[in-house]
C-alpha cells in the first residue's frame, strides 16, 4: 500500500487546490449524471463545508491525493442519523483518480474511523447517490452497512446513508502512533497537537 501523509487542513493549504482536488474525484459522478455538490462546487462553498468540521487532508510525498472532513452530530444535521448524538459524520469524501486504487480511500477510512472513536462516538456515518454503486460496494467492503436513504433538497437522486460502528480500544494511542505524518501527535477536540 502506498505511504500517504493524513494532516489536518492548514490555514495556508489551498482552497482552490482542494476545490480542484473534489472536482476530480466527482467527475465520475458529473458524468453519471448526478448532481452532487462536489462535481461543481466553488472554493467558496469548499471553504464552508470545511469550516462546518475537521478537515483532513491525504498527501503522496508533495501531491494532494484525498480529503474529507468529518462532523460532529447537531439539529441541524441534513438527515436524522447524523443527528444522533453518538454519531460522526464524513463529508466532502474525495480522491484524486490518479490516486484512487492506491489505498488513499482506505487509509482515510481508517483515520476517520480512529478519530471518531478518539472523540467518544460510537458510528461513523456517511452517504452517497443509490447509483453509484462502486462507491457503496467500496464502503460496504469496508464494513459500512446500509441504514437509511436521505434525499438532499435540490438534488435529483436519492442517496444511501451507511454507518459503520467504531472500536475505541485504544483509539487516540493508534492515532498517535500510526506513523501517518511522520512524528507523533495527540488529539484534542479534533485538531492534531505535537506532542
Amino acid at each position: 500500500m502506498t505511504a500517504f501523509q493524513i494532516r489536518p487542513l492548514r490555514a495556508d493549504d489551498s482552497i482552490d487546490d482542494l476545490t480542484t482536488l473534489v472536482h476530480r474525484a466527482f467527475a465520475r459522478l458529473g458524468r453519471m449524471g448526478l448532481g452532487c455538490t462536489g462535481v461543481m462546487q466553488s472554493p467558496q462553498v469548499t471553504s464552508e463545508r470545511v469550516r462546518r468540521g475537521a478537515c483532513f487532508v491525504a498527501l503522496h510525498g508533495p501531491r494532494l491525493a484525498g480529503t474529507m472532513t468529518l462532523e460532529t452530530p447537531g439539529p441541524r444535521r441534513e438527515c436524522a442519523w447524523y443527528r444522533q448524538r453518538d454519531v460522526a459524520s464524513l463529508h466532502q469524501f474525495a480522491v484524486d483518480p490518479c490516486e484512487q486504487g492506491c489505498g488513499c480511500g482506505t487509509r482515510l477510512l481508517q483515520f476517520a474511523e480512529r478519530w471518531v472513536a478518539g472523540q467518544s462516538y460510537a458510528e461513523l456515518a456517511l452517504d452517497t447517490p443509490v447509483a453509484a454503486r462502486h462507491l457503496v460496494d467500496f464502503y460496504e467492503a469496508h464494513g459500512f452497512r446500509r441504514v437509511g436513504e436521505l434525499r438532499k433538497p435540490g438534488k435529483d437522486y436519492c442517496s444511501v446513508v451507511l454507518s459503520k460502528r467504531v472500536t475505541h480500544a485504544g483509539a487516540a494511542t493508534e492515532v498517535a502512533h500510526t506513523g501517518l505524518w511522520g512524528a507523533p501527535h495527540r488529539m484534542h477536540w479534533g485538531v492534531l497537537l505535537p506532542h
